[in-house]
């Protein structure tokens, strides 16, 4: 970045020469940085809606228009916007994929499928849901792959670089909301079947306050970073309530990881805990974190409402502005980047003007440059950052 960035910054990092050693890479990044998505949904969509992701989102599409089964998905989550071949386009090599079930006190619909009442119910489905990952990298390994550890980072990103076209993708598991993990004694085997980040809520959970049911963590909640801590996984703190993000910052010694929402001082007259607050952008920086932004239209622009508003309201330069956000609160490029959540109940209907699919991620490096922004700079912001991270906190 240029200096005007650094010149906004209220007062620099601790340590920031340090920080900056961390962060180097552990071993040379593919001659063509990668762009990297820190959540989406595949499994969750999978099974409740049946869509085929090794195709195209247009394929998808075109399956669910006109076809009254199809009614009640695009109710629910509208046109499809990723694909394996989007994936292509858009030179995406790594995606966090999630595992995500649905409580039943949010489900608004007549689809039962991927809802729970119980932790049981939790349980299986995240486990139903891995096993769909397994099963999408066992019968098509040329498109997508499983990455569990460094040696798996470092092997994935030698093929991608080196195929000039039909590179895989690199799917690393997320648990978003935690109640899957029935007992803190589930964590070994959790962390052997290859799960690396967990977000404790989605709304509230046993262990913590989340999105629309705010509160700090709960007894459960510490002993689940106590023990999460022994594994290393990474902490996402998306979705949880600032409090409890807040005493998870104090309390969790292990990497911490915000994959997906954008920041509520660009947002005003907006009080929902779903945002990221300048304090707690602050202090995920402080930990060496980044933080992921949604390119979803209600999260971009306070009052933006789908099927009453016009995607022309949300121009791509309003994601710019707030990936441009935390880097002025950081003073470098170092600490944003992309957790898209394409497809996580909103599609094509929700996301910035001029966007079509999660190719055109790509479109954010000219308005970023035009700010100012280098071109390593935009190869972090879209990838670069979370590839540093990985390179630090993933098992060897």
């Amino acid at each position: 970045m240029k200096g005007q960035a650094k010149a906004q910054r209220k007062n620099p990092p601790p340590n920031k020469k340090e920080r900056a050693a961390r962060r180097a890479f552990l071993f040379p990044p593919p001659p063509m940085p990668p762009l990297i998505d820190a959540h989406t949904d595949l499994a969750y969509n999978m099974l409740r809606y049946q869509r085929n992701y090794t195709g195209s989102a247009a394929q998808i599409r075109a399956a669910e228009k006109d076809n009254p089964a199809s009614a009640n998905v695009l109710a629910e989550t509208e046109n499809a916007t990723i694909g394996w071949e989007d994936y292509q386009r858009g030179d995406i090599a790594i995606i966090f994929s999630t595992l995500f079930a649905l409580p039943a006190r949010w489900n608004h619909s007549e689809n039962l499928r991927q809802v729970y009442k119980t932790f049981d119910e939790a349980h299986r489905i995240c486990r139903e849901q891995l096993d769909v990952y397994r099963q999408l990298t066992d019968s098509t390994p040329q498109r997508f792959r499983l990455i569990g550890n460094q040696g798996g980072l470092k092997s994935h990103l030698a093929q991608w670089s080196a195929a000039a076209e039909n590179r895989p993708v690199g799917l690393i598991p997320l648990m978003e909301g935690a109640e899957g993990i029935r007992s803190v004694h589930e964590l070994e085997e959790w962390h052997k079947l290859g799960l690396r980040l967990i977000g404790p809520a989605w709304v509230g959970t046993r262990y913590t306050g989340g999105w629309r049911e705010p509160g700090g963590l709960t007894a459960d909640g510490r002993k689940l970073l106590h023990a999460m801590a022994d594994f290393n996984f990474i902490l996402d703190l998306s979705h949880m309530d600032e409090l409890a993000a807040l005493q998870a910052l104090d309390e969790y010694r292990g990497p911490i990881y915000a994959t997906h929402g954008t920041c509520l001082s660009l947002l005003p007259g907006v009080t929902s805990n779903r945002f990221f607050s300048d304090r707690l952008i602050e202090k995920i920086i402080e930990r060496d974190g980044v933080v992921g932004v949604a390119p979803f239209n209600t999260y971009l622009k306070a009052g933006w409402v789908t099927k009453k508003n016009s995607r022309a309201e949300v121009p791509l330069e309003i994601l710019v502005n707030h990936l441009d956000h935390i880097c002025q609160i950081a003073g470098d490029a170092l600490h944003a980047g992309i957790g898209s959540d394409f497809d996580g109940g909103f599609g094509l209907e929700s996301i910035p003007d001029g966007m079509d699919t999660i190719a055109d991620l790509q479109q954010l490096a000219a308005p970023l440059q035009a700010r100012g922004y280098s071109q390593t700079d935009v190869e972090n912001i879209l990838g670069g950052n979370w590839l540093a991270c990985l390179q630090r906190d993933l098992p060897q």
